[in-house]
């Protein structure tokens, strides 16, 4: 078992940094925009949700598109943030962005093989640290649900201004739900025309029966065609909030 650092997270003054490929949208004025729409949705819950999850129904919806450009915004608005890869089955985020020469990651860390210095890296963009997947594990859901991801949660949130989560599919695994239990609230994310609004409808309950508090939903990948507001971009469609009532329902205003 590797031994355990004994500073706090805060207490680190030298993280090893890396250099990932960060997406340009200079070009697109409405999409940057719509990611701002959804951070300050974030900002404006409070300072109580702080570690944040981020799921779909099912894969290619862009959960992990919507994750961390979210954690970017944030970044770039000044925010201390952690970006966490917690979709240790089948992530996308080291080959997406070009991370190279780090592979381990939260599973490794889980597994007690490494400490946190080993896992905790900053990147090319100010503000923003980030912890990869790490090496596929055969026991992923017993790894995130157990007391060492808790701690760590904790010790995450008492240094970062906003951690946001990237988790498997909630339709798929229930890796998402063990994590959200560790998380002050989730987003839903789902593409255009996906889901119906009965399978939304389930995943939400599926959430807020293992106690996670869902905070809203992501419309993405809308066709430009519906946009009622100007062009989003391929990707980000809109942010639903509580306030907007049943999840997954359909938007008549479109």
């Amino acid at each position: 078992m590797a031994e355990e650092n004994k500073g706090t997270i805060g207490e680190r003054t030298e993280l090893k940094r890396i250099n990932m490929r960060l997406p340009q949208f200079e070009d697109d004025y409405a999409l940057r925009e719509a990611v701002k729409a959804l951070r300050t949705n974030i900002e404006f819950m409070g300072e109580d949700k702080k570690a944040l999850a981020v799921t779909s129904c099912v894969r290619d919806e862009g959960k992990s598109f919507v994750s961390m450009n979210l954690a970017m915004s944030l970044a770039e608005s000044g925010k201390r943030v952690l970006f966490m890869d917690a979709d240790l089955r089948k992530s996308v985020v080291i080959g997406r962005y070009n991370i190279k020469g780090h592979s381990d990651g939260l599973s490794n860390y889980l597994a007690a093989r490494v400490n946190i210095d080993a896992v905790l890296v900053g990147t090319n963009l100010r503000k923003l640290d980030i912890i990869v997947a790490g090496h596929r594990p055969p026991n992923p859901t017993e790894l995130l649900g157990g007391k060492r991801f808790q701690k760590m949660m904790g010790d995450l949130r008492s240094y970062y201004e906003y951690v946001i989560v990237d988790c498997p599919p909630i339709g798929e695994v229930i890796d998402a739900a063990v994590v959200a239990k560790a998380c002050d609230g989730v987003i839903l994310v789902t593409a255009s025309g996906h889901d119906s609004n009965r399978f939304l409808l389930d995943a939400r309950d599926q959430m807020e029966k293992s106690g996670a508090h869902v905070l809203g939903v992501v419309l993405n990948k809308m066709p430009r065609e519906r946009q009622a507001h100007g062009k989003y971009g391929r990707y980000y469609g809109r942010y639903y909030g509580k306030s907007y009532g049943d999840y997954g329902r359909e938007d008549k205003s479109e």
